[in-house]
C-alpha cells in the first residue's frame, strides 16, 4: 500500500550505562571516543546488538519483555532517520491506520504528526468533532486529560486521544500567538469518511461545480468522477476543487483524479528513488475540459492534495487560490512484518509536474487569499478568575475582541486589553442574543459568541477564498 498522508506513530530509543557505578577519567573518554570511530563488520554490529539486548532484558531495574525491546530497537532505527513518516506500527496502530483511511473510524476526527517533540495537529477533519471544538492546523497538544504528554511517542498520545464515540477527551493546546495555554474539550464522535462532497453554485446566471475532497481514500477517486459526470450532465460553466484541510492518502487515488482533469500527455506526479531514478504518472486525458479550473488549498492541505494543487497549476495551467500548503513531499509504502505490524517507510520523494520538490516549502497558490482573522481564533474559555471585565488582559480577551469585531460587533481593540468600547460591544452583542446585558464575558457569553462565530465561518459568503475563486472563474468564463 503506497501513500501519501501524514500519519505519524513516534519512535523512542534506550539509554544503556554499565551496571557498576564508575567515573570516567579524560583518557577513558578519549579511549572511548576512538573506538566509536572503528567501523564494525555487520556481524560485530550484530553480536553488540545482541549483548546490549541480553544486559539490558537481565539487568535493568524493572522487568520488561524482549519483545518490548526489539519492538523499541525497531523503532529506534527509524528515530534514526530523522523521518517523522516513517514509523513501525504494532497491530493495533496498524489496524487504526488503515481505519482513517477506509469509510470511518471513531475518534476525534485529526490528522497529527509529531513536530519539534510535540503532538501536533497537521489537519482537524471537515466536520469533525476536532474542527467543531475549534482545533487547528499546527496546534501543538501538551496534555490529554490534564496529565503532561511530555515524553510519550506519538503512538502512545493517539491511543490516548482516541476513543469511543461519545466520550470527551480533554485537550492542553499551545498556539502560536498566544501567550497562554488553554484547554478544548472534545467529544470523539464516529468520523465518517465521506471524501467527496458536490455542490453547484449559481452566480450571475453561471452554474459553477464545487467539488470538496476531504481526503484521498481508497474509494475517493470513484466517487470524484460520479460526482464530476453529475455537474457536467447538469451543464456546469466552471469547477471549483476544494482540498482545504484534506491531510492526504492513497497516491493512486490522486494519480486517478489527475487524470479526470490534467491535459493528456502532461505528469500529474513524478517520483524519485534514492538512486535519482524517477518514475512519471501521466495523464491520458483525450481534451482539455471545455470550462475553467480553479483549486482551492490552505496550510492543512497536505501531500496528496498538494500533489494536485501542483498538477493543476503546473501541467494544467489553472489558477489555486488560497494559503501556501503544509509541505510533505514524501511517499511512504507499507511493508508488512509478518505478526499483523508494519512499517510505513518514505521509500520516494515527490515532485510536481514541472520537476519542483516541495517538501518542507509547500506549494505556493497562484492566488494568495487568507481568510478573515476571525477565522483563526482559539476557543474561547473561561479560567478560574471568572469573567472576563473592564481594565483586564489576556490572550482569551484579545480571541473574544477579534470574534466581536468578525461578527459585526466592533470592540475599538483587538489586542486583549478589555476597554469601554468592549464592554459596549459585548453588552450589544448580549442584547441582540437574549443574554443578561452586563458587559462582562461569562461562560454563557463566551459560548454564544463561539457559537455565534463558528455559525459565520460555515457561511459560503464570509469564505473569502471561496469568494474570490468565484469572482476569478467569472472572469474567465467571460473572457
Amino acid at each position: 500500500m503506497i501513500v501519501a498522508a501524514v500519519f505519524v506513530v513516534g519512535a523512542f530509543g534506550f539509554y544503556f550505562q554499565a551496571a557498576q557505578p564508575s567515573v570516567e577519567t579524560d583518557s577513558a573518554a578519549s579511549e572511548r571516543v576512538g573506538q566509536a570511530e572503528v567501523n564494525l563488520s555487520d556481524e560485530e554490529l550484530l553480536e553488540k546488538f545482541e549483548k546490549a539486548l541480553s544486559i539490558i532484558h537481565e539487568q535493568y531495574v524493572d522487568e520488561i519483555t524482549e519483545q518490548q525491546l526489539y519492538e523499541g530497537a525497531i523503532e529506534g532505527m527509524l528515530r534514526t532517520l530523522d523521518d517523522p513518516y516513517s514509523v513501525y506500527m504494532d497491530q493495533e496502530t496498524a489496524t487504526q491506520f488503515v481505519e482513517s483511511l477506509g469509510s470511518h473510524f471513531e475518534g476525534i476526527g485529526a490528522e497529527v504528526s509529531m513536530t519539534d517533540g510535540k503532538v501536533t495537529i497537521v489537519a482537524p477533519f471537515r466536520e469533525s468533532p476536532a474542527e467543531k471544538a475549534g482545533l487547528q492546523p499546527n496546534d501543538k497538544i501538551i496534555e490529554i486529560d490534564g496529565e503532561s504528554i511530555e515524553g510519550l511517542s506519538l503512538y502512545e498520545a493517539v491511543l490516548q486521544i482516541r476513543g469511543e464515540k461519545g466520550t470527551t477527551v480533554r485537550l492542553t493546546i499551545e498556539r502560536a500567538g498566544q501567550n497562554e495555554l488553554f484547554e478544548i474539550p472534545v467529544e470523539r464522535g464516529v468520523i465518517p469518511i465521506e471524501t467527496v462532497r458536490a455542490d453547484i453554485i449559481e452566480r450571475d446566471g453561471h452554474k459553477l461545480g464545487l467539488l470538496e475532497i476531504t481526503s484521498f481514500s481508497e474509494d475517493t477517486a470513484d466517487r470524484f468522477k460520479e460526482q464530476l459526470e453529475e455537474l457536467e450532465s447538469e451543464g456546469i460553466d466552471g469547477l471549483l476543487i476544494d482540498v482545504r484541510g484534506n491531510p492526504g492518502g492513497y497516491l493512486n487515488a490522486v494519480e486517478d483524479i489527475g487524470k479526470l482533469l490534467i491535459p493528456g500527455g502532461t505528469p500529474i506526479v513524478q517520483i524519485e528513488n534514492r538512486q535519482g531514478e524517477k518514475i512519471r504518472y501521466m495523464s491520458n486525458l483525450d481534451e482539455r475540459k471545455p470550462y475553467p479550473i480553479i483549486g482551492l488549498t490552505d496550510r492543512a492541505s497536505a501531500s496528496a492534495s498538494e500533489i494536485l494543487s501542483a498538477a493543476l497549476i503546473e501541467g494544467g495551467g489553472y489558477d489555486v487560490v488560497g494559503e501556501q500548503t503544509f509541505g510533505k513531499g514524501t511517499v511512504q509504502q507499507t511493508i508488512q512484518l509478518g505478526d499483523g505490524s508494519e512499517l510505513k517507510l518514505s521509500l520516494f520523494r515527490w515532485l510536481t509536474s514541472a520537476g519542483n520538490d516541495i517538501n518542507g516549502e509547500g506549494v505556493m497558490p497562484t492566488v494568495e487569499v487568507k481568510q478573515p482573522d476571525y477565522f483563526y481564533t482559539a476557543p474561547l474559555s473561561i479560567g478560574d478568575e471568572g469573567a472576563l471585565r473592564l481594565d483586564m488582559m489576556s490572550d482569551q480577551i484579545r480571541n473574544a475582541q477579534t470574534m466581536l469585531k468578525g461578527i459585526g460587533y466592533e470592540p475599538g481593540r483587538v489586542d486583549g486589553y478589555f476597554n469601554e468600547q468592549t464592554k459596549q460591544a459585548v453588552t450589544a452583542f448580549q442584547r441582540a442574543n437574549d443574554l443578561n446585558a452586563t458587559g462582562e464575558i461569562d461562560e454563557e457569553t463566551a459560548s454564544m459568541i463561539q457559537q455565534r462565530t463558528v455559525d459565520s465561518v460555515r457561511e459560503q459568503e464570509n469564505d473569502l477564498q471561496l469568494q474570490t475563486a468565484i469572482k476569478l472563474m467569472l472572469e474567465q468564463i467571460n473572457e
